[in-house]
Parts: structure tokens; sequence; C-alpha cells
């Protein structure tokens, strides 16, 4: 090689290990990007058309109020939601749990309202071993013979809410009574628990009556709620259904010789529709307006600020889900895969809550206060305590 050739040769050698080296440079003096882990991925399985719309909108709304007041992240993870509208329909439980769990993969399974929808969701909870919430639903079995370490519930079960009716009811004089609700897995579950509450302290139920879901005529059945004239009626309706049983009631002019009662979902979210037919109806429920609970005074004013709109019990349920994930994930540092963790904090917990302090039973139930409270305004009025940490008897379960 001659002396030209080589000379070419090196400058262009020198070139390319100075190019080489600045490049070099350039990546050690980059600023450091650290991969964000993925969102967490919460599905929402709720109403949100039909007679329950407002209460899986309620859910929803209160649940990312939550989310919002952490400022949008649970343990440093953003969420990711995944929503399905569930239409209250039993026959399409399975599949559409299946479809959120299976195909949209979320980490957690957030739902629903319908008792007969929930044993779809238990279903598929049991089987994919996927987190739970369930903010309403009181479908017995899920903290019951169903049970499983993955399913949590944030609300009650279907016994929990009207078994302490039927003592409040006897201390008011009424010792027969007849009893009405929709022919449904909630309906039957909603009658054993009044039942046994109701005949435990003296009570005689003179007429049961049961109507398919989701029908509204009532006529019919208050005549023979007349006939039977029983000291009182006892319930259980919620949402569109409660309107109209209220409204038709009063119109039939049962109110005022028959007194109504039924657990709070009968006037929980439904007065101002209702109207003058919903006063003064006494209901228990574990939530009530006016509580001296400084995190509800909190949670109405958040609530109402955002949403223009007052909260209800099925709002506290949906805030009180978010609360009980945002426990899980902080335990685990927000490994969301770390199920095991999660669990067990999940279940040694006391939740803070709008409807006061409750703890989490070993069949993963609230042990919660049961609230007597009666229709004033467009308010379910703090009456009093019916049954202090009330705890459902979670029969058949056998957590392993």
């Amino acid at each position: 090689m001659n002396d030209s050739k080589a000379l070419a040769s090196r400058r262009r050698f020198l070139k390319t290990a100075a190019g080489g080296a600045a490049a070099a440079a350039g990546v050690l003096h980059a600023p450091f990007i650290i991969a964000q882990p993925a969102k967490i991925k919460v599905g929402l399985m709720l109403p949100y058309t039909g007679t329950y719309a407002a209460l899986g909108t309620a859910i929803t709304n209160a649940f990312k109020l939550y989310i919002a007041e952490k400022g949008g992240k649970l343990a440093g993870r953003e969420l990711e939601y995944v929503v399905l509208d569930d239409e209250s329909d039993p026959a399409k439980g399975v599949d559409n749990a299946s479809r959120i769990v299976n195909r949209d993969k979320v980490d957690v399974l957030v739902g629903t309202v319908h008792s007969g929808v929930q044993a779809g969701m238990v279903k598929v909870s049991r089987e994919s071993g996927v987190l739970s919430i369930i903010p309403n639903a009181g479908f017995g079995a899920a903290t019951g013979a169903l049970c499983a370490p993955n399913i949590f519930r944030t609300s009650f079960s279907n016994w929990q809410t009207i078994h302490a009716l039927g003592k409040v009811m006897m201390e008011k004089g009424h010792k027969t009574c007849a009893w009405i609700t929709h022919k449904y897995a909630a309906g039957q579950e909603m009658f054993e628990g009044f039942k046994e509450g109701y005949e435990k302290v003296g009570g005689r139920i003179v007429k049961d009556l049961w109507l398919p879901f989701p029908n509204v005529e009532f006529q019919a059945l208050l005549t023979e709620i007349a006939a039977a004239k029983p000291s009182a009626t006892a319930c259980f309706f919620a949402g569109g259904g409660a309107v109209k049983f209220v409204k038709d009631y009063d119109a039939a002019g049962l109110k005022k010789n028959i007194p109504l009662y039924g657990n709070g979902f009968l006037t929980d979210g439904t007065l101002q529709a209702q109207g003058a037919s919903a006063q003064g109806i006494l209901t228990t429920l574990h939530y009530a307006d006016s509580l001296n609970v400084p995190k509800d005074r909190e949670f109405r004013l958040n609530y109402a600020k955002a949403y223009k709109l007052q909260p209800d019990v099925y709002a506290v349920q949906g805030y009180d889900a978010a609360q009980l994930l945002d426990i899980g994930l902080k335990a685990v540092k927000g490994d969301m895969k770390n199920t095991k963790g999660m669990i067990k904090a999940m279940e040694g917990v006391t939740i803070d809550s709008p409807r006061g302090k409750w703890k989490m039973s070993k069949a993963h139930n609230p042990i919660q206060d049961s609230y007597l409270r009666q229709v004033v305004g467009e308010q379910n009025k703090f009456v009093g305590v019916a049954w202090k940490a009330l705890e459902d008897p979670a029969r058949g379960c056998k957590m392993g």
C-alpha cells in the first residue's frame, strides 16, 4: 500500500472510531429512562341500563372518586377501566364475566348489583382465581357456601340487610305482617333473612307474595294484602321497582292503615321519584343520611362536588371497594401478581367508611352496624342502631 492510500485509510478509521465514541458518549449522557409499570386493568361489570342502572352508575362514580382523591393512582400505578353493562341478566352472567376476565385479561373484577348475575360472576371468579370485589349484590353463597380466598364483598349479604327489621317491627307492635318481593335470588334470600329474624322474636307472616322480576304490576297483590289485614307489610324492592311499589302502595290506600317497612333499598336513591308516598317509611340498612361520621361528611361533600348529586348507599359501597383494593395494593407495593399478599392484607382490614368503620369477616363480608332510618323529606334520616356489628352467619363457608 502506498503512502497516500495508507493515509486515507487511517483517516477513515479515525473518523469512524470518533463517530462511534461520540455515539457511545451520547448514550452514556442521555437521561436514564425507567420503564413505567403497566396500568392495572379494573373490570367494572355492572348494570348501566334497566331498573338498576342508577345503582351501577353510583358505584362507578364513587369508585372513581376514590381513585381521583389518590391522584389517579393506587400504590403508584395508574388504572385502566374495562366497562361492561351486565344488563341485570343472569342468563348472560357467566359469558360476560368470562369475556372480561379471559379475553380482556382484567387484574381485578368489580361487580355487580343483581344477585342472579353475581352467581355467574362467582363461578368465573372461583375458576379463574381473579381477585374479585363485590360492591353490591348480596348473593349469600358468595360469602357462604361458595366463598373463596379471592372473593371479597364491601356491601352486605341479603340476610344481613333485613335480619334486624323483624325486631324493629315487633318493637313497634306489629305481631303479624304480609311479605312481598320479586321472585328471584335476592328476593328469596331477603325473605329468609327477614323471616328468621321476625319469627325468632314472635312475629308471624300471614301472607307472602311474589312476582317475576322485573314485573311491576302490583295491583292484584296489593288487593291480597288488603284482604289479609296484616298489622304491617315488609318488602324488598330496589331501583325502579321500589319507586313504582311505594307509589302504588300509597295510591291503593294501604299506607295509612298497614304501615310499610323494608330494608333500605326501598328508599335509597329513590326518594325524589317516590315523593310524598315515601314519607315516614322506616327501613333498616348499613347506611343512613345524617350519620355523625366525619368520613361521611367529607365523602358527601366530595361526591356532590364531583357529580352534582348526593351519594347513596350504593356509592358508599363503590367507594369502599376502591379503598379495599388500595389497601391490598399498598401491602404488596403495587405488585398485582402477589395475590396472596393482597388477600392477606384485605382479610385483616378495618375500613374507615362513610357508613362508619367496619371489619372484614373471615368469610370476606363486612361486619357492620344495621341502622334504623326514617324517610323525612328527601333523606333517610338516622334514627338509631337497630343491630350493632351484625355479622352474616356465612353458612357453608369453608375458606381453604
